[in-house]
């Protein structure tokens, strides 16, 4: 039997246990793609991005039996939960870093534990890459990364982010066209102040 989504959402929401089952098998692969591009990989496995992207269908789980319709569609409902979810891990991870002490770390060091990973230098190269982009995106107005996060790390439509961002396919292909250009600036501006760095040894750049 095929729902509208209104009518999964409101069977959902009634606790029918076919009808929520769908619904999540629905949003999940969306959640965690939104979840791994915010949160992105941490040593080389989207762990923590999975684990956020759980929390947020439990979360989803627990809203259900109090959501309305009341205009505004099901999938922004479920973006607002996850950007939620992502903005609390994205502080927990920086308290963990700010009480992170190297003289209190107990047992092996992961270094030291056997890994199956890319090597050292393609692992160093895509961490660079990551840290440069995730540098780029940061760089952006909210609006504007998430709907390049949206657009091209979760592969949403514009009329998708539009649903999401409750704004219109037309302003989101705008506010994506000037996105771009602002990070091909800002990635020209990096890029030159690379060039312009002295090397570390002391030697020509």
């Amino acid at each position: 039997m095929t729902w509208s989504e209104t009518e999964l959402v409101a069977r959902a929401a009634r606790g029918e246990a076919d009808a929520t089952a769908a619904l999540l098998a629905g949003v999940r692969p969306t959640v965690i793609r939104y979840c791994r591009a915010r949160l992105g990989p941490v040593g080389g496995a989207y762990t923590t991005a999975d684990d956020v992207a759980q929390d947020v269908c439990i979360a989803l789980l627990q809203a259900l039996p109090r959501y309305r319709q009341q205009g505004v569609p099901f999938s922004a409902f479920v973006y607002g939960i996850s950007a939620r979810k992502v903005a609390d891990a994205q502080r927990a991870a920086m308290r963990h870093l700010s009480a992170a002490v190297p003289s209190q770390r107990t047992g092996p060091d992961p270094l030291d534990r056997p890994d199956d990973s890319p090597g050292p230098e393609q692992q160093a190269m895509a961490n660079d890459q990551a840290r440069r982009l995730a540098r780029l995106l940061n760089l952006l107005p909210d609006p504007q990364r998430e709907i390049i996060v949206l657009r091209v790390a979760v592969g949403l439509t514009a009329d998708e982010v539009g649903v999401w961002l409750n704004m219109s396919a037309g302003a989101v292909r705008v506010a994506q066209s000037r996105a771009l250009a602002r990070l091909r600036t800002l990635a020209d501006d990096l890029r030159d102040d690379i060039a312009h760095q002295p090397a570390l040894d002391g030697g020509p750049a």
